[in-house]
């Protein structure tokens, strides 16, 4: 059987999150299996426009929602509020 690559890993455990709650990039990274790999989580992210990855869901370490490749920070927050992921 093939081995998925990092980036495979990533977008199947961001496709996972359900809706209403957040990982952060590290939580993401860790359960990928890369600890420390949170920056590169990020910059999976940031190339990722397939609607089926709920992206808007990886949130940073420190709560705050971070970017967003699908018009930036301000539409990540609307839509984390509609799905009751913060408030």
């Amino acid at each position: 059987m093939k081995s998925l690559l990092f980036a495979d890993k990533v977008r199947a455990v961001v496709h996972a999150i359900p809706k209403g709650k957040t990982m952060t990039y590290g939580d993401v990274a860790a359960k990928a299996g890369h600890p420390g790999a949170a920056r590169a989580v990020g910059g999976i992210m940031k190339l990722n426009y397939d609607p089926t990855i709920p992206c808007h869901r990886v949130i940073k370490r420190d709560g705050t929602v971070g970017e967003y490749n699908r018009g930036g920070p301000d539409i990540k927050r609307t839509l984390l509020k509609k799905e009751g992921a913060i408030l």
